[in-house]
């Protein structure tokens, strides 16, 4: 696969992205902007933690890039240091310091001499928390507690009235977890956030826009072809990611006619992964007992046409906020929780092991198979299509 080239942004560009993050656009919204995935985005936000740095600005005190030409022009004029100190109305030292950092008296030129100076002046403020460590310990106990930052900074307020030195607020607290660079506390505290996020969001940051959680060009439940829907003919399948800790899962599909279960290991929730794990799985059914899948809402089935693009199997998804339209697979995974409960890390199954589990299920009678198990009904149909 080609690679994209390499993109050095503009500090225009990123003021730009900043401008979108702090008005609480996603990240996909503002990769969008650049053509970029949005882990490229993600990348520049969170060298400062999601926290948009402030705009640098010269001190009124420092030479102006006017000045610099002017000692520029006059000392290959051959005029003297303190002749030029007093038609800029400067010091004589200040002068001097200018020309022996900058090259001496015939190297000195005033574009380099700004630039440098710019460079220079380019250093990180040091926070209240590394400057008081008996105050960053007494944060990091709380954090420890789990007490959020602004109970913190409300805490230290009400204990410590009129001493400023023992009083930080909850910003601080905020940019000094996730702007590592300052020193202050431990990465590692953020996981007793409420939140534990790896970067600060805007407060104006929202999920409900009109295409969150939209999936594009679904083909509804409705359109599901009426064989499907009454059960007359094998083939027609639903599935679902059922859930562990540690952010694992693993694809549950049932179909709905002889209701035999099979389960697929899958690494991580995203898209990509889903959709490659159910491509492979369906190279191992004849076409005729794979017709159709039915899925809910779920993100993870977004790229939903290359499924069907490979595998020529349809993909129906049900309404918003109705997952019993896949009843079958819904009453499945609650029995699979007695093998799987939550709070397990499903990431320590093989695939060897997730058959094993399947295929318990799969031969226990079933009431509404007439007590015939999963297994010999599936079965029947296999031998009906070979």
């Amino acid at each position: 696969m080609k690679c994209k080239p390499r993109i050095y942004y503009t500090d225009e560009q990123k003021a730009l992205m900043w401008e979108r993050w702090r008005k609480g656009e996603s990240l996909q919204h503002i990769a969008q902007l650049f053509g970029r995935s949005h882990g490229a985005i993600q990348g520049i936000l969170i060298r400062t933690g999601g926290i948009s740095p402030a705009p640098r600005c010269r001190s009124r005190l420092a030479l102006s890039i006017s000045e610099r030409e002017e000692i520029s022009r006059s000392l290959v004029a051959g005029a003297s240091l303190r002749a030029i100190a007093t038609s800029l109305g400067r010091a004589p030292s200040t002068i001097s310091r200018e020309i022996k950092r900058n090259g001496g008296k015939t190297r000195y030129r005033a574009s380099q001499a700004d630039k440098h100076a710019w460079d220079r002046a380019r250093r990180p403020k040091r926070c209240k928390l590394v400057e008081n460590p008996a105050l960053a310990s007494i944060v990091a106990d709380k954090l420890q507690l789990e007490w959020a930052p602004e109970q913190i900074a409300g805490w230290l307020k009400h204990t410590y009235p009129g001493v400023k030195d023992q009083q930080v607020s909850h910003e601080t607290i905020y940019r000094s977890l996730y702007i590592q660079a300052r020193g202050a506390l431990k990465k590692e505290l953020v996981e007793h956030l409420r939140r534990t996020r790896v970067m600060r969001r805007s407060r104006h940051h929202t999920q409900k826009t009109e295409d969150h959680g939209r999936i594009v060009d679904a083909v509804s439940i409705s359109d599901r072809p009426a064989a499907a829907e009454d059960r007359a003919v094998p083939g027609h399948w639903e599935g679902d990611l059922l859930c562990g800790s540690h952010n694992s899962q693993i694809i549950t599909l049932v179909e709905r006619q002889t209701r035999y279960v099979m389960l697929v290991k899958v690494a991580r929730k995203d898209t990509e992964s889903v959709v490659n794990a159910l491509i492979q799985h369906a190279m191992k059914l004849p076409q005729e007992l794979y017709k159709s899948l039915t899925w809910d809402r779920g993100s993870e089935l977004a790229d939903h046409k290359r499924f069907k693009l490979a595998t020529d199997i349809q993909v129906f998804f049900c309404d918003p906020r109705n997952p019993w339209q896949r009843g079958s697979n819904e009453n499945t995974n609650g029995l699979l929780r007695q093998y799987f409960p939550k709070g397990l890390d499903l990431s320590n199954y093989s695939q060897g092991q997730l058959d094993a589990v399947a295929n318990r299920l799969n031969e226990r009678p079933r009431k509404t198979l007439g007590y015939d198990s999963p297994a010999q009904r599936f079965y029947q149909c296999v031998a009906s299509t070979s």
